[in-house]
Order: structure tokens, then sequence, then C-alpha cells
């Protein structure tokens, strides 16, 4: 899918127009309005960029009065996003639970079998952004380009520590992809979060990390961590000197969507209510400033029906890129 940038959709119809002097709100759009606090569930951990976007638009939520009822961000990261996806299974037909997820919403099912979970069943709100990838090393490391790194990572083989989160997930998806393009093997270091991630990689415990953009900036801003390329199909504004591993004639490109999905079977009015929300948001001056900042690609909200075709699609990608790669070299095993 191309990342090119396009013009942003006009507001639709569910009357969530940004007006002058501020948000119209969804819950004047719709008949049908949150009775009771909204779990904002998070599959993945504390400090990684699902996290972070989930408490940036719980606290918009807040400040904007945009819901009648508080949004309270909960972190299910266990077993790769597995117990946050059983979880919103397990509670169909509730409105009041809506999720934020991430690639990790078609891998985890796919090579978890026995989970028992078909998100492709869940509902589809919207979706927020499609962040990025980028490969990162320590600040101190002599590695300046991809070639550095992949002489690096071909002379160290599995001494070679890739710190991600979680085993089957983006970050190992990514680095199957990276093992297989310079044909070495590395050893893979799974962790809960993208936060933990970056703090390891700064405190010299692992090599490199392919970091979202977000998990990283705090040390790259603080001069303590070194992008090399970015999996992007075209360079970041935030990181326009970083060329893409493309342009480095190394075709790994890979994104992961940021997207926010209610349980199987909730109530039609409930879903229009949250697409509405989820697009004033995706509209706000505050959300937009965030994307350009920390590397997101947030040019077009994708809603509905248009999100759940998004959805079907990028599992069957999944699929193949699993079986491209190896189940093996994802999870380990």
């Amino acid at each position: 899918m191309s990342l090119t940038r396009k013009s942003l959709l006009g507001l639709s119809a569910l009357g969530v127009a940004v007006a002058a002097g501020g948000f119209a709100k969804p819950v004047e759009a719709q008949d049908w309005q949150p009775r009771a606090p909204v779990e904002l569930i998070i599959m993945a951990g504390t400090g990684g960029g699902a996290d972070q976007i989930a408490r940036l638009l719980q606290g918009l939520i807040e400040q904007k009065d945009l819901s009648p009822t508080p949004f309270i961000p909960i972190n299910k990261p266990g077993g790769s996003g597995a117990e946050a996806l059983r979880y919103m299974q397990d509670n169909a037909g509730d409105p009041h639970k809506v999720l934020v997820t991430l690639n990790s919403f078609y891998t985890t099912p796919i090579i978890q079998e026995d989970l028992g979970v078909d998100v492709l069943s869940f509902t589809p709100i919207g979706r927020m952004a499609l962040d990025t990838f980028v490969l990162w090393v320590n600040a101190d490391s002599e590695i300046q380009t991809i070639e550095d790194y992949a002489a690096a990572i071909t002379e160290s083989g599995l001494d070679w520590n890739m710190g991600g989160t979680g085993m089957g997930q983006e970050d190992s998806i990514l680095t199957a992809m990276i093992e297989a393009e310079f044909g070495t093997d590395i050893t893979y270091i799974p962790f809960e979060g993208g936060g933990v991630v970056a703090s390891n990689l700064i405190g010299g415990h692992i090599d490199s990390s392919v970091n979202n953009p977000a998990e990283q900036n705090e040390f790259w801003r603080a001069g303590e961590s070194r992008p090399i390329v970015q999996f992007t199909e075209e360079r970041m504004e935030a990181f326009a000197d970083v060329p893409t591993a493309a342009e480095t004639g190394h075709d790994i490109s890979y994104f992961m969507q940021r997207s926010i999905n209610g349980p199987p079977e909730m109530p039609e009015e409930a879903q229009q209510w949250y697409i509405a929300l989820f697009e004033t948001l995706f509209n706000s001056e505050e959300w937009q400033e965030y994307c350009a900042s920390e590397g997101l690609f947030c040019d077009d909200y994708v809603s509905g029906a248009d999100l759940g075709q998004f959805h079907e699609d990028q599992y069957a990608r999944h699929e193949a890129l699993i079986e491209q790669v190896g189940a093996a070299a994802i999870t380990g095993q």
C-alpha cells in the first residue's frame, strides 16, 4: 500500500466538523451515547506507541469534553496481545469497550490458531494512523549506514541482539525480513512494550531495535540513539535526513496500522457514535501535530466498512508475510 500523502478527507455528514471556536461533539450527532465508563483496551504494554496513542486520545477526549463518561486506558499485552483480543471476543456486544490495535491484531490470531478469535468479526471504528519503523542503534555505535549494519550483523550472527516488542509481532516480522535480506541470523529478544525496548537500547543491553519513532524519539532528540534507515516508501518529514531502506538498495517496507475497533456485535448506533468521536479527534490540531512530530502518516481517516475492508486486506497480507519468512522465524520456535 502506498503511503503517498493525500489531502485530508472532508468531514463526514456525522456532524463532527471542526467548527469555528470549538468541536461539535459526537454526542450531539447521535442518539446513542455511553452510559458507563468506556474501557480503552490497549493490546500492548506501557510506554510503547499504542500506549502513548491511547493515552493521548484519552486526554483529548477529556480535555475537549467529547464524552459524557470517562475513557479508561487498560493495558492487556499478554500473549502478544492475545489477552486483549480474547477479552474483546468474550465481551461481544458490549458498547463500552474499544480496542487500540496494532499489527498484532492480525499476526497473533494467525500464529496462535487455538486462540479462538476472529478479528474480522470485530466492529471497525476508525483508523487513526499508519505508524512507521526505523532501524536504531545506540549513539555510541560505530554504525552509520545500513551497509555498516549489514556487515556488523553478518560478522556477529547470533551474538547480535535485536530488541523488539513480543514474539510473532511487528518487530519480529521486520527482524525476520532483515535477516532474509542480508542472509544471516541474529538473536531477537522480546520485551513487553516498545518503551522498554527503547530504554534497553540506550542502556546497551541490546544492539539495535526497529522501534516506532514515538518510542525512540525522546532518546534520539537527546543524542542517545541514531536512526540508520526508515522502512517506509517515502521519507517522513520528521526524518528528512534519514534514507529509506529502498533508497539504499534494500526492498524492505513495512508499516503498522493504528486503529480503534469495538468487540463483535457492537450495536450500530454505538459504532456510529465512536466513528464520529474518533473522526473529531483525527481532525484535531493536536492529533495532526502529533502525527507530524512522531513520524506517523495521518492523511486520511478510514472508518466503518472501509476499515473493515482494510483489515481483510491486511490480514491476508500478513498471512502471506508469515508464510514467506516462516512462522518459526518470527516466533523463535
